[in-house]
């Protein structure tokens, strides 16, 4: 099940309370206060983690509480801390108040740490308030409370290119092709329910190196997704990260629709009203299901992609035609993504510098 929403109560411990007691000693003729301080309370923290990628764990147990810190005791003894809760969470993940919408922190790397919750801090003993002129304290404090906040988690994957179209135009089968990703795959519209991500792995063509870049297979799309038509704008959330878009048009007669042109319209119209800049990303327009090709509508989408400037990949996921072209290209839309984003954080901490 993929769960991409939670709201979850986090509660990290108190502190724990000073404590008042005097010294006692057979050989200490004149004791005095000996009351130790409260332990500080565990904090609540959340990990990101690569083995996670959906928040069903937190779904269904909403409850995250850290352990209270013990009291003082006496002879000057410090109550112990409380233990630290550690939440695993997925790359990817954005942490938002509950109550005010206020964005607390956003997850973009494997092994990245927040504190969400504090623990409170330990009252002081009795000790702590000796002085020269007040030499038996009763005064003592109790430890703070540990912060309490409700969270909203929203998860947006990320990936670097992400497969955008109708129901049913073959993205499903194309990520099985290019990766281990298994999807299922049915001829039927909405067999994608839930996004599919693949790590595809490609050659020294482009590189000296071997390049990794990760797809991501985006329930489809269809007229009035904006206002909630089919799956809506349920997973448009998760290409907002993507680099790369990569568009594919059913140029077949299995779809039923005649015009892929209006098709390409329909679903730019769709990207460009969710409002996160999507129709701005770099697009690849791939005419999919090559081995039952119409041949009238190649020719329309050829002849839109050259008048619009786009480039054009023709594949066919079923008998593998075209899929190491698209591959390589992915690739080299990928790295020039990357190139051009390391540049832009590079020139933004130069700004912060200076």
């Amino acid at each position: 099940m993929f769960i991409d929403e939670a709201k979850i109560r986090v509660k990290a411990g108190n502190g724990g309370n000073g404590c008042m007691a005097f010294r006692r000693e057979k050989y200490v003729p004149r004791g005095g206060p000996s009351g130790g301080d409260g332990g500080r309370g565990g904090d609540v923290i959340m990990e990101a983690s690569q083995s996670h990628n959906t928040l069903i764990h937190f779904r269904f147990n909403p409850e995250h509480e850290a352990q209270r810190g013990r009291h003082g005791e006496g002879s000057n003894c410090t109550g112990k801390e409380g233990y630290d809760v550690v939440l695993k969470v997925p790359v990817g993940l954005i942490v938002y108040d509950f109550e005010t919408s206020e964005k607390i922190h956003d997850f973009t790397h494997e092994g990245e740490r927040f504190v969400v919750a504090r623990g409170g801090r330990g009252g002081r003993g009795n000790a702590r308030f000796t002085s020269s002129t007040h030499q038996a304290p009763r005064e003592h404090e109790d430890g703070k409370p540990g912060e309490e906040k409700i969270l909203r988690l929203e998860l947006k994957l990320l990936a670097d290119v992400g497969l955008v179209g109708y129901p049913n135009v073959g993205k499903s089968t194309l990520i099985s092709r290019i990766s281990a990703a298994r999807p299922k795959i049915a001829d039927y519209p909405f067999t994608t329910l839930e996004p599919n991500l693949g790590l595809v792995a490609v050659g020294e063509r482009y590189t000296p190196e071997e390049v990794s870049f990760v797809v991501a297979d985006i329930p489809g799309l269809i007229e009035g997704a904006h206002e909630g038509a089919g799956l809506g704008t349920q997973f448009l959330r998760h290409i907002e990260r993507t680099r790369v878009l990569a568009h594919l048009v059913d140029v077949s007669d299995a779809s039923g629709r005649p015009d892929p042109v209006k098709d390409v319209e329909v679903i730019k119209g769709e990207l460009a009203s969710f409002g996160a800049h999507l129709e701005d990303k770099p697009v690849m327009m791939v005419a999919s299901k090559l081995d039952a090709v119409n041949p009238d509508k190649l020719a329309k989408l050829k002849r839109y992609c050259k008048k619009h400037k786009l480039e054009l990949f023709e594949i066919s996921a079923v008998t593998g035609a075209g899929i190491e072209a698209l591959k390589f290209a992915m690739a080299k839309k990928v790295e020039e993504a990357r190139k051009v984003q390391a540049t832009e954080l590079a020139t933004a901490e130069d700004a912060e510098v200076h």
